[in-house]
């Protein structure tokens, strides 16, 4: 199935501003509307939509992916495999609680069984559990020009990789036969009302449905060790101190052939000495000469990109801001890039030589004297 295109928040029908707690009401009475087994309409549908309000759910009640979203809209949450599946959702527990409303506690609904299978929401490979590597967090330091064009930068990291001495494994495997390789203890409970299913995790392979009964004298039946590598992320025009971006499944490999984690790249970016970002723009102050400021005239403007020209009309005041169009930050979104703005003051030499000195009070006779403050 296909990743929405919709908006989460308009899907929920909730504003961007929602409380955690409005937006699970929104969840639930949505959840209900449109569950599968009780819904009027189509059951693919009905389906469908409930899969689309879940994934919506999932994002924003995760503070850190609604934080990446409403920055980076759709593509700072991308899921694994590129679409949001069942294996991504962490909130089993609301949706039991849906269920218990609809079906009274006991027994599963048809959907139940086919979104958790045994009731778990960690993600599995055919029956057995699989162990999801630890995120790596790491801090990518910027100049202010790579932010506002956007960079390609190769970063060195130590990460767990599949050890290759024992192929992952860990070392000599066999089944568990506590849980008979489910990884799951099942209890049955019966009652009149129906029967009650409680499940646990084996405590004897902690889900995995395997022992290790000779683990590897490399990685100590871990199946991975630390190694160095190197990565290449391209980071995009606009990005600010702050922002940070997630590299799915880039990050540590799980336990014993387990899943690859992520890797959470933190922007950091310098001062510059020259220019003050605003927004968009950069703003930088530059001197001018009493004579280019009266008469008019053409200077050389620093930008992120080189040099450029810009011409000085007579009679400029200290403290007027010239625009460079497009001479800023890019837009993180793609849209139009920000400007540059240049303030320029009026230089006053320190010292001056006694001919200049008779220069400018021979200048001050001829010129008016400046308007009195009323």
């Amino acid at each position: 199935m296909m990743a929405t295109d919709r908006d989460y928040y308009d899907i929920l029908g909730v504003s961007k501003d929602a409380t955690e707690e409005e937006i699970k009401k929104a969840y639930k009475r949505l959840a209900r509307k449109n569950h599968p087994d009780v819904s009027k309409d189509n059951k693919k549908e009905a389906e469908k939509k409930f899969k689309e309000i879940s994934e919506a759910y999932e994002v924003l009640m995760d503070s850190e992916k609604r934080a990446r979203y409403d920055r980076f809209g759709k593509e700072g949450v991308q899921f694994e495999g590129g679409n949001f599946t069942w294996s991504d959702f962490t909130h089993q527990a609301d949706i039991e609680d849906i269920f218990r409303d609809l079906f009274g506690g006991f027994g599963e609904s048809d959907l139940f069984s086919r979104i958790f299978g045994t009731g778990t929401t960690r993600r599995r490979r055919g029956t057995r559990r699989v162990a999801v590597g630890e995120n790596a967090r790491i801090r990518l330091n910027l100049s202010l020009k790579e932010a506002a064009e956007g960079v390609e930068k190769k970063i060195k990291v130590r990460l767990f990789e599949k050890c290759e001495h024992c192929g992952s494994k860990g070392g000599k495997i066999t089944t568990c036969q506590q849980c008979k390789g489910t990884g799951e203890i099942r209890n049955i409970q019966r009652s009149i009302f129906g029967q009650f299913v409680s499940i646990s995790t084996c405590p004897r392979c902690g889900g995995e449905g395997k022992v290790i009964t000779e683990p590897c004298r490399y990685c100590h039946g871990e199946g991975r060790i630390k190694k160095e590598k190197q990565i290449s992320v391209h980071i995009p025009a606009g990005v600010e101190t702050g922002n940070y971006m997630t590299l799915r499944g880039t990050g540590n490999v799980g336990k014993r052939g387990g899943i690859k984690g992520d890797i959470i790249v933190d922007i950091s970016v310098k001062e510059n000495k020259r220019f003050t970002r605003e927004g968009n723009n950069i703003r930088l102050r530059v001197p001018i000469s009493y004579k280019t400021a009266t008469m008019g005239g053409k200077i050389e403007v620093p930008t992120l990109d080189g040099k450029v020209r810009l011409t000085i009309p007579p009679h400029t005041q200290s403290g007027k801001v010239f625009i460079i169009k497009e001479k800023g930050i890019g837009s993180l979104h793609g849209g139009r890039r920000g400007d540059e703005l240049v303030e320029v003051y009026i230089w006053a030499p320190r010292r001056l030589s006694k001919k200049a000195q008779k220069l400018l009070e021979e200048l001050d006779k001829e010129l008016k004297s400046p308007p009195e403050i009323k």
